[in-house]
């Protein structure tokens, strides 16, 4: 279907070519719409089915930095048997149609050879062009994935050195916990490298999110309280892994971390059309937005992998005020499959 569709595309291209060729007949040697049209269609396909080898021949021959001599020459050759090529299929196709031998002679088998030579380099500027873009969007697929490998990278020790250091400051108060924060941060780190999709269910990713919060929840006891509101048909909704993970641990850290009273966070997930929304919400001390954007390593990247992946149509946005708590909202476009 594919390779069908290319060559529909490649006819089509040489449409606005025939219907040029066909007005300049009209108008130059007084051809009627009908036998213009049905000559110059006759030539653009010749031309069409010769440009199929002009295109195959540019992919053997690779644009060179610098230009060199012996490239031009090549298809300065090129140029000229596609040329004579192209004359002689125009005659032979001229030749069954009208049941009697044509030969093009004299003064205007000189315009049909430029007219040919044009052609080539018409046909190979095109694939030339063509191949450059694809490369070109090769690179940046390249760039952005070698991006998003960073900025994934940076998230994992991130999370999992604030889980760390939860397990180190038990060790002298209460080594029991800590052997316990011990065996689930080992849990932890088996999920996460276990799974190296770039998008996960939201299903999978609070799994994960589960045994970071059953480690806080040993360093904090009922200082902690978890609430989710997920509704059914945003756990099988796709996001980045550990998304969900860095507003989670955003709301321990400002949210928990820095008061004596017991802290609530809420986390929701719900679909509004084709959007997937997903917050978490504390009722801690809060922050000055300006000391949380200058302090919020795991936000930052989260927004700039969010950025590489889905560009304008996702969005993070984070509400708070001293004393007033804190809301990191997540708005994704909904994807079909990772």
């Amino acid at each position: 279907m594919g390779r069908a569709w290319i060559w529909v595309q490649w006819l089509i291209g040489w449409l606005p070519v025939a219907a040029l060729f066909a007005v300049l007949m009209m108008t130059v040697h007084g051809a009627g719409i009908h036998e213009a049209l049905h000559y110059s269609l006759r030539l653009m396909a010749t031309a069409a089915v010769l440009g199929l080898v002009v295109h195959r021949v540019t992919g053997r021959l690779p644009w060179p930095h610098p230009m060199r001599l012996a490239f031009l020459a090549k298809h300065a050759v090129g140029a000229a048997l596609y040329a004579v090529a192209w004359v002689t299929a125009n005659s032979l196709v001229e030749s069954l149609t009208v049941g009697r031998i044509v030969l093009v002679v004299g003064p205007g088998i000189a315009a049909y050879l430029v007219t040919g030579v044009w052609f080539y380099v018409m046909i190979a500027g095109v694939a030339y062009a063509q191949r450059a873009a694809a490369r070109n969007a090769q690179l940046e697929a390249l760039q952005a994935r070698s991006q998003l490998a960073a900025l994934r990278a940076q998230l994992h020790p991130h999370f999992l050195f604030n889980a760390l250091h939860t397990v180190v400051q038990l060790i002298p108060l209460d080594p029991e916990r800590a052997t316990r924060a011990a065996e689930q941060l080992a849990a932890l780190l088996r999920a996460s490298f276990d799974n190296p999709r770039e998008f996960v269910t939201l299903r999978e990713e609070w799994a994960v999110v589960q045994l970071y919060l059953d480690i806080e929840a040993i360093r904090f006891g009922e200082r902690l309280r978890v609430v989710t509101e997920f509704e059914d048909a945003a756990l099988n909704e796709l996001l980045p892994s550990f998304a969900l993970q860095t507003l989670v641990e955003n709301a321990v850290r400002h949210g928990a971390a820095p008061r004596v009273e017991a802290t609530t966070v809420r986390v929701t997930a719900s679909v509004e059309g084709e959007t997937l929304l997903i917050a978490a919400v504390d009722d801690g001390m809060g922050a000055e937005p300006a000391a949380l954007e200058s302090g919020g390593t795991g936000l930052r990247r989260l927004r700039e992998r969010l950025g590489w992946l889905y560009g304008a149509s996702a969005s993070l946005t984070v509400q708070t005020a001293p004393g007033r708590g804190l809301r990191a909202e997540l708005r994704l476009p909904v994807k079909d499959e990772a």
